[in-house]
């Protein structure tokens, strides 16, 4: 298909992923060259994944390489050891970014011959270690310190925290992956702006012609008032890819979606499940500006969007249930990233390991081991931590 297009209809189709495009002369005239051009993402392995992840990058993707994109994903493992996720224990991490392959092989993302790769940031630095980390070292060797730390939101943290030296270190090879896939398109969340921006300019340092192109995506709100965006950390802010349909019924219901007022809820409507499923059972949407003037007008009241939104994310959604249900290595992966996340989470508070896995080796089903922690926690909070023991 991507062969019978014009420059102009690619550009549309690559330019619509994007909330933020740097620069548009530089997509249109790489698209009117270059037949298959690189374009990068990459993910921390760092728990479930909600539909943010799973959805929205399906849905950009597979426009991708319908304009004849190849992608390719970055399974950020060494990074997300630098980042301390899973405690740092690399094996956890690895679990998790296997767990995120079956989630987008499941959902639909268009993974036909080459037009996507997964890379292992740990197996691919180490098969490059010489082409690589010298990059690194020049990007770090070039910029300050502060220019740096302003970057340090693409972990996930703020220039006022106390960071370790590997999270220093962390920008310059997030900034040296670009060049070391040698990427085209930067196609990430607007959180990675302040890095890609980097590349551009480091290209400039080093005198560099081809710049890599920045095309961010927006971040999808949270469910509640006031959340910029999902967090793993708030089950109440995300829809998990794997939830059941009940669990989505009631998070959609308790969504915060004030009458008349374009905010949560609907862009999540626009940008994921119109894009998805063109429809959702009220009657067919040709684009936003549909949506958004029923919705400003009050012909489309949140107690008819609320229910239709989640029939619709509900059938998304059904394929990874599915496949999580039916694949039992799926089914054990699952299970294996619930148990991470959970004693993680606990462990955090000081929690005895020792304790939880006394409680949890007699159990078999998912949801029973999921429900006996919960109690357990909950047990734990109410009395006061100090009362915890062996």
């Amino acid at each position: 298909m991507a062969n019978r297009l014009s420059a102009e209809e690619r550009f549309r189709i690559v330019r619509s992923v994007g909330e933020e495009c740097i620069q548009e002369d530089e997509l249109f005239n790489l698209l009117s060259k270059k037949p298959q051009p690189i374009c990068y993402d990459g993910f921390e392995p760092s728990g479930r994944m909600h539909i943010a992840q799973g959805v929205m990058k399906t849905i950009n993707v597979n426009k991708l390489t319908s304009a004849g994109c190849k992608v390719k994903i970055w399974i950020a493992d060494w990074f997300a050891q630098l980042n301390n996720k899973m405690g740092g224990d690399l094996k956890k991490i690895q679990t998790v970014g296997r767990y995120l392959i079956e989630i987008w092989k499941a959902v639909g993302m268009d993974l036909e011959g080459d037009k996507v790769e997964f890379l292992w940031s740990s197996e691919e630095i180490n098969s490059r270690a010489s082409e690589y980390w010298p990059l690194v070292m020049d990007i770090a060797r070039r910029n300050k310190l502060p220019r740096i730390m302003r970057c340090v939101q693409i972990m996930g943290r703020s220039e006022q925290d106390e960071l370790t030296a590997a999270q220093i270190l962390y920008p310059c090879m997030q900034c040296a992956d670009i060049f070391f896939l040698k990427a085209d398109i930067c196609q990430l969340g607007m959180d990675q702006r302040k890095v890609n921006v980097l590349a551009r300019e480091y290209c400039d340092d080093i005198k560099r012609k081809n710049k890599p192109i920045i095309l961010s995506h927006y971040m999808l709100p949270g469910l509640q008032q006031g959340q910029e965006k999902m967090s793993k950390s708030d089950p109440s802010s995300s829809i998990f890819m794997e939830d059941e349909e009940a669990e989505v019924n009631v998070k959609i219901k308790k969504a915060y979606c004030p009458p008349k007022i374009v905010d949560g809820i609907l862009v999540w409507t626009t940008s994921n499940v119109l894009s998805f499923l063109g429809l959702m059972n009220l009657r067919t949407f040709k684009n936003f500006e549909e949506v958004v003037a029923e919705y400003e007008s009050g012909e489309l009241h949140p107690g008819d969007l609320k229910p239709s939104l989640a029939r619709a994310l509900n059938k998304i959604l059904q394929p990874v249930r599915d496949h999580f249900k039916n694949d039992a290595d799926a089914k054990d992966l699952l299970k294996r990233v619930k148990e991470i996340g959970i004693y993680n989470n606990l462990a955090k508070l000081g929690v005895n390991w020792g304790r939880l896995r006394k409680i949890t080796d007699s159990m078999v089903a998912v949801n029973g081991y999921v429900m006996e922690i919960t109690k357990e926690y909950n047990r734990f909070n109410a009395m006061g931590w100090e009362a915890f023991g062996d």
